[in-house]
């Protein structure tokens, strides 16, 4: 009942700080607001959209660094005049991790639909950088089979027979996970026959932009769906470097909103170290972020909106979905806190814990035991019960009991002659 009754309490308590409470003062919006400012005023200036963009071309080259690094540790010995040249660790990934799903062109899907070396990315889902793609990498790595976002709707077909490495079933998913990493790994940076930047991967779970064959948006090529926008924007750089980018003014803004949280906490309440940590379980360090984000999110919308020119598409490319993703995120578990939602989960939660220590308690009382003192003990019950179910009469059983006392050094539990000890109420059994 008194869990219940605190539930309760703490749902009343979420439902009025939904309506009136905030626990912000006013030098905290404007803190959040002027770091949501600057995250947009980078946004606008320094990722705007993929081509000619300041701080993507500075991701790429650390994507491209990275693919190189990761390429001469599995064994890339470049020549000297090839030691920078991203193409030839591409290639060299591609050799190494090849996989049955890498359909580019139609006569490659028997011309069942039309896919090519710049789509093929989005399309087939295992190569997403998401639990999707390793599920669909994993199960297509298996069945020898391709799976593909056509028009809207799930394609599988068949592919050429595909044997993973492996001498059991658990080493075949590791080896098949390995693989689904490694071949991202030579697509992240492009294909090693692409000149200039070359079509990478696409952001986690935006390969879901092919299911949605809705809305009707205006273009310089006409309408177009937003599945159809989503592709045209990843064509021309929409990828997984671009969004790597569109963290950096989302990351400076939430960075310095928990600077500035922390060093209020420490400096203005002189508060414990331990308590100016930034933890999302400080309600105005959530409001802070929320009005930040929202701040950087309205300063996009807006810059995408006008530079667009009426072409959504153009309005897609400047449009931050990282940072519009985070904000959606955060509105929807704010939500869930004031209204009493998360409170639930935290409790199950808490009592899962509770259940897991008891049971490490008890695991760690079982290792105690005396095992092989236990199995002595155990014989030696079962060959008394043995001895038992061999009497005949009453007589021969209380015989046994009495040689059993003495040939395990028991203690009998009455003293003298049982009957005439038994015959006197104030005695007792006593086992020892």
């Amino acid at each position: 009942m008194e869990k219940k009754y605190s539930y309760l309490v703490n749902c009343e308590e979420n439902r009025a700080l939904l309506q009136r409470k905030d626990k912000c003062d006013k030098y905290d919006y404007i803190a959040a607001v002027a770091c949501g400012a600057i995250g947009g005023i980078i946004d606008i200036f320094m990722v705007g959209a993929p081509k000619g963009s300041t701080l993507v071309a500075w991701t790429e080259q650390q994507v491209d660094h990275t693919v190189m690094v990761f390429a001469r540790k599995l064994g890339w010995n470049p020549r000297e005049n090839n030691l920078n040249n991203v193409n030839s660790a591409i290639g060299f990934l591609e050799g190494c991790f090849k996989v049955n799903y890498d359909q580019r062109k139609p006569s490659d899907v028997n011309d069942l639909f039309n896919i090519a070396p710049g789509t093929h990315h989005m399309m087939s889902l295992a190569h997403s950088p998401d639990v999707v793609g390793l599920f669909f990498s994993i199960l297509n790595q298996f069945t020898s089979t391709s799976s593909f976002i056509v028009d809207g709707q799930l394609v599988t077909i068949a592919s050429d027979t595909f044997e993973l490495r492996g001498g059991n079933f658990i080493m075949k998913i590791m080896c098949g996970i390995a693989n689904w990493f490694g071949h991202l790994m030579s697509d992240i940076a492009g294909s090693s026959g692409s000149h200039g930047r070359g079509t990478g991967i696409v952001m986690p779970l935006y390969e879901f932009f092919g299911f949605c064959k809705f809305g009707s948006f205006s273009t310089k090529n006409g309408t177009k769906d937003l599945a159809e926008i989503a592709m045209q924007a990843f064509n021309q750089g929409y990828d997984l470097r671009f969004g790597l980018s569109q963290m950096i003014p989302l990351a400076v803004t939430e960075l310095s909103i928990r600077l500035i949280w922390a060093l209020k906490q420490r400096f203005r309440y002189h508060k414990p170290i331990k308590e100016c940590i930034p933890s999302m379980k400080y309600f105005d360090l959530r409001v802070m972020l929320l009005v930040g984000d929202g701040t950087l999110c309205v300063i996009d919308g807006i810059d995408a909106g006008l530079k667009s020119g009426g072409d959504f598409v153009a309005f897609f490319l400047r449009f931050n979905l990282v940072a519009w993703c985070r904000f959606v995120t955060l509105v929807l578990k704010e939500v869930f806190i004031r209204v009493g939602i998360v409170d639930a989960l935290q409790m199950n939660l808490e009592a899962f814990k509770r259940v897991n220590e008891a049971l490490l308690s008890y695991l760690n009382e079982l290792k105690r035991i005396d095992i092989e003192l236990f199995q002595k003990e155990t014989e030696k019950y079962n060959l008394i019960i043995g001895i038992f179910c061999s009497a005949k009469s009453e007589e021969d059983f209380n015989v046994m009991v009495l040689n059993a006392y003495k040939e395990f050094g028991m203690n009998k539990p009455w003293q003298g002659d049982f009957n005439e000890f038994m015959s006197d109420r104030g005695n007792k059994l006593v086992y020892e």
